[in-house]
């Protein structure tokens, strides 16, 4: 199966809906206000662990427009698969601050928010755990980490490898707890009619969030219906549903009429998950030439007392460099802390950040170009496997790189560049995710006057997935773009994976071609063209694909100047060249690289979420205070790509781009603050004072 050329795909098409978006026409989940509609407003916990000894309403009841506080002790009850963070309400216990213990519905929002500040909660608190460390007494090994990787692994002999090496590092590395800020907060509208429900969500997927719902409220699937069909932004933290969307549906259940809800930007903090914290232990040995003789990554992380959630940090470390000798392993602790998720490149991005750093190190300590090393120990099959990968092609990234970027007129040595206060360096880093495809369903149709019609029940948070997928079908259909409708972000539509992973243009472009193509076989016997339509099922190409390692690479360059007296660091260029199989539209593509570099910048230099030790919560809980990159702070992005088509894993060609742009950019410009001041940082962010710690009196 392959799709039939006419030009649409590899077109930089502007995006589809950017009309309506500008206009204002396109809604968004907390837009739609139904007739009689009520607002919720949650109330969340000041304790990190404990239970509720006394919870008063009273007050807050007695507020005019105020209908129903809703907390554990009248909850209704949700059904059995509703645990984790999906038990919203089912318990006096407490696990960790901020986490729901209330719903507020009243008649309007400024009332809700007023009466959920009535309530009054006496708590039996205990003292709680939140701080991550190496040596934490829980410490254990999952069974898998995210989504089914194994935990360990482990071959040759580490050992013996490290102890034979000419040149070695051992370095430990450490990333904060950071927060998805999607610029739209979770929001969800829930309008019972019955038994049935139909919920405007913001989320990444209506599909998975409709299953959810439905089991977290003992209902059959088709009785609840989620309409996603615009969505501002999510970075992994809506690909599952959150508590805000449970409390939505279950505070329209018991008013009895239609409820919104949005999380506050301050809620988003405690509520819609974080990349977790982690420590990591890199130990690399390499020979006098430069070859890698062993590699070993351990990581540690945290997840909750509520859930498991184990990051696969050390995974891609499998996949990158030949070495006789590699060994990985995660160890997880429960703390009394909101559960993590997924945050763009989950595990990729900090286990990237760290072996990649190691790397640079090692280049360092054996006197080595670090492009130089990384090609040296390029594997010619997968380490892990010993199978060949569909494509590879980061040894051509790093080459194209180093000379667009002007790499090979670097002097290696550390902290000699310097224009007054400003110090001068450049990093190199590679990067690589996982290009995968998962089941998902679509029909074509006909619509008349030589028009087309596309259902699937994917979702466009802000990528342009509803323009590829268009340029996708047109090319299938062998039409114009301007001639088919994508229909997507409903739960009513065909199936569809969620925007995640990377894997949703690969796994929604397979079932849109599959369903174009057989529409056009129909059409080729005979059926009418007046009505016709088709439906595909990507199940058996998706279970039948040969299992080969498959996967997008890059390198990033970056170059940044430090501020010895102010220990500012600014990046002053970047460049990011990636080898992402076929690329469907370069312009919304290029936005996704660009996305994702900036995103690495922030949490090179800017992003940590500060806890509060004593208390269990966040200090920095807004974008006051919690650093994002702002235009300032990015002088000079590009991104560019080789031109790679592997039909191996899909019919188009294509692997996912949505998150190797962040991956390795914090690991560039860690490298590049090194060399421009001689000290490595080894902590992120790389803020002004740990810059200032780390020179002492050296400048």
């Amino acid at each position: 199966m392959s799709a039939a050329a006419t030009g649409a795909v590899g077109t930089a098409l502007t995006r589809i809906e950017a009309r309506a978006k500008v206009t204002g026409e396109a809604r968004y989940a907390y837009e739609h206000t139904p007739p009689d509609a009520a607002y919720a407003v949650i109330v969340q916990a000041s304790i990190a662990k404990g239970a509720i000894r006394q919870f008063r309403a009273a007050h807050a009841l007695a507020v005019p427009g105020v209908h129903h506080v809703i907390w554990a002790g009248n909850a209704p009850q949700l059904g059995e698969e509703a645990g984790g963070e999906l038990a919203v309400l089912q318990s006096r216990r407490v696990a960790y601050r901020g986490q729901v213990v209330a719903i507020v519905v009243a008649d309007s929002l400024p009332t809700a928010r007023h009466a959920a500040g009535l309530v009054e909660i006496d708590y039996e608190a205990e003292s709680h755990d939140v701080v991550l460390r190496e040596d934490h007494p829980r410490l254990y090994k999952p069974e898998k980490v995210n989504p089914t990787y194994e935990t360990d692994t482990s071959q040759g002999d580490v050992d013996a490898g490290l102890a034979s090496a000419v040149v070695s590092v051992d370095a430990t590395y450490r990333t904060p707890a950071e927060h998805n800020n999607p610029m739209e907060p979770h929001a969800s509208v829930a309008i019972w009619d019955g038994d049935d429900v139909t919920v405007h969500d913001s989320n990444q997927g209506a599909t998975t969030h409709q299953g959810s719902i439905a089991r977290a409220f003992g209902l059959d699937t088709e009785r609840v219906h989620v309409i996603s069909e615009h969505v501002g932004g999510g970075f992994g933290s809506k690909g599952t549903p959150r508590p805000t969307v449970i409390a939505a549906v279950m505070a329209a259940k018991v008013a009895g009429r239609p409820v919104k809800l949005a999380a506050t930007r301050q809620q988003m903090f405690d509520i819609t998950g974080y990349r977790t914290p982690t420590i990591q232990r890199l130990r690399l040995g390499a020979d006098g030439d430069g070859r890698l003789t062993a590699v070993s990554h351990e990581v540690y992380e945290q997840t909750s007392t509520l859930e498991e959630f184990a990051e696969q940090t050390a995974t891609a470390t499998r996949k990158m460099y030949a070495t006789p000798n590699l060994h990985t392993a995660h160890r997880l602790v429960a703390l009394d802390v909101p559960t993590p998720s997924w945050m763009r490149a989950p595990g990729e991005c900090p286990g990237m950040y760290a072996l990649e750093s190691a790397m640079d190190e090692l280049a360092v300590a054996c006197g080595i170009d670090p492009v130089g090393l990384r090609i040296l120990n390029e594997p010619s099959v997968d380490p892990e496997t010993g199978k060949p990968f569909t494509s590879r092609s980061l040894v051509e990234c790093l080459r194209v790189g180093a000379a667009r970027f002007g790499w090979h007129e670097r002097d290696p040595m550390p902290g000699i560049r310097r224009d007054g206060p400003w110090l001068w360096g450049t990093g190199v880093a590679a990067s690589t995710y996982p290009a995968r495809r998962r089941q998902s369903q679509a029909i074509a149709r006909v619509e008349g006057d030589g028009h087309y019609r596309v259902m699937i029940a994917a979702a466009d948070i802000g990528t342009g997935a509803r323009t590829a997928l268009t340029q996708v079908a047109a090319d299938a259909l062998g039409v114009a773009s301007a001639g088919v409708t994508v229909e997507i972000g409903d739960s009513d539509l065909p199936p569809a994976m969620l925007a995640g992973g990377s894997m949703g243009l690969t796994s929604w472009g397979s079932a849109v071609v599959g369903a174009c193509e057989r529409l056009r076989e129909l059409i080729a016997d005979g059926i009418p063209e007046d009505g016709a339509q088709a439906h595909y099922d990507t199940e058996s190409d998706v279970k039948n694909e040969e299992p080969l390692p498959a996967h997008s690479f890059g390198a990033q360059f970056m170059e940044v100047r430090v501020n010895a007296d102010s220990g500012e660091v600014q990046v002053v260029r970047g460049l990011g060249v990636f080898a992402a199989g076929r690329i469907i539209n370069p312009l919304t593509a290029r936005s996704q690289f660009l996305g994702g570099m900036t995103m690495g910048i922030g949490m090179a230099l800017h992003e940590e979420s500060i806890l509060d030790v004593p208390y269990g919560d966040y200090l920095n809980h807004d974008l006051a205070q919690y650093h994002i990159p702002a235009c300032a702070d990015i002088e000079h992005l590009e991104a560019e790509w080789i031109d790679e088509r592997d039909d191996r894993i899909n019919p188009l060609g294509a692997k996912g781009i949505g998150e190797i742009g962040i991956v390795g950019t914090a690991a560039a410009v860690g490298s590049a603050v090194h060399h421009a001041t001689g000290v490595r940082i080894r902590a992120l962010p790389i803020v002004p004072s740990r810059v200032l710690e780390a020179l002492g009196g050296r400048t």
